[in-house]
């Protein structure tokens, strides 16, 4: 294994931190607020590939790494459950989990929480999100409950839900007690599935819908061997997605190799303003379709980690947003982001 620069903890077979080590540079615009609202926390027990660790340590190094980040969001990322007791109640585990890394020091980053409950239990999932709110009573703000799916494994590899979930009436009524208890929906989903999200986001009007990683891009297997067509169901499904008012964006999640950009795979880092010529065609798309106050740039550490480090990811980004207004940068890398999950400002 190798390590460099951080308590990280990487998987044989990949380079590490050693690697990331090799590009490095100035932070830009060092004075511009941030709220990072989406990233993963888990131990050595629980196996996340290329990484067997990301915990508040190592969350630390990255998040005062030079950019001002003022808060952060933890994404569930479906470990640390409770190991009995009710089966719609094991995934408070990782909630509770989640709240006691926040706990550690004084003033850390994380300042919402997002956990898992199967909406499949209807009018019954209001139990588990009230165990939530025990939980974390200050934290928690919502669930991600993946409803990816895809015939193609060549191309996604595992999938998370059997197909069609967003249409069934159980999780829709599941989502409408969500909404009731002002509580957010994170759609972790594939770009094929984006126009079952629109009906979903009409058949709900009243849940915030948040739309993880530009919603799902998958660029490998069949979908690299059609890349025009590929690219238009993507853009027709955000556009569709971006009509429905009660949907945000969370614009990052593309360092993950089946986005088919390749960065994982260099001798050498990509520095930021190469990562961010590639990105800025997905990302000012997004921004142009949702607009910035429904659109927010997240990391997706440490998954994304596999491709570039924290300080050359928030670089990229700032020159993705650098000729928007003032106004519209602070949306996107702060203010939408902290508006949807109720986090105070931090001076």
């Amino acid at each position: 294994m190798t390590t460099s620069g951080s308590s990280d903890i990487w998987l044989d077979g990949h380079p590490g931190n050693a690697w990331l080590a090799q590009t490095v540079e100035p932070v830009l615009e060092p004075e511009l607020p941030i709220c990072d609202p989406h990233h993963h926390l888990w131990p050595e027990t629980e196996t996340r590939q290329p990484y067997t660790r990301y915990l508040m340590d190592e969350l630390t190094v990255d998040v005062t790494s030079g950019h001002n980040i003022r808060s952060t969001v933890f994404i569930e990322a479906r470990a640390l459950y409770r190991a009995d007791g009710p089966e719609e109640l094991r995934p408070i585990g990782e909630v509770e989990f989640a709240d006691a890394q926040a706990n550690l020091g004084a003033g850390g980053p994380v300042s919402a929480i997002v956990g898992r409950a199967d909406l499949q239990l209807g009018q019954d999932v209001g139990l588990v999100l009230d165990a939530h709110i025990a939980a974390s009573p200050t934290r928690f703000r919502g669930i991600r409950h993946s409803v990816t799916s895809d015939p193609n494994p060549e191309a996604v590899g595992t999938t998370n839900s059997e197909p069609g979930l967003l249409t069934d009436e159980r999780f829709r009524t599941g989502a409408r007690v969500l909404a009731s208890r002002g509580l957010t929906f994170e759609a972790w989903l594939y770009h094929p599935q984006l126009l079952e999200l629109v009906d979903f986001a009409h058949a709900v009007p009243d849940l915030t819908i948040i739309l993880n990683h530009v919603g799902g891009l998958t660029r490998v297997g069949p979908y690299a061997r059609d890349e025009q067509r590929t690219r238009a169901a993507w853009l027709d499904g955000i556009a569709a997605v971006a009509a429905c008012p009660n949907v945000l964006v969370k614009l990052g999640g593309l360092g993950m190799p089946r986005t088919g950009f390749g960065y994982h795979t260099r001798s050498v880092p990509v520095g930021s303003e190469e990562l961010a010529a590639g990105l800025a065609p997905f990302m000012t798309y997004c921004i142009d379709q949702f607009g910035p106050a429904r659109a927010m740039f997240e990391s997706n550490f440490p998954v994304d980690k596999v491709s570039y480090s924290y300080p050359i990811l928030w670089n990229a980004f700032k020159r993705i947003c650098a000729s928007y207004s003032a106004a519209d940068r602070a949306a996107l890398l702060h203010d939408t982001a902290a508006r949807v999950y109720k986090i105070a400002y931090r001076a």
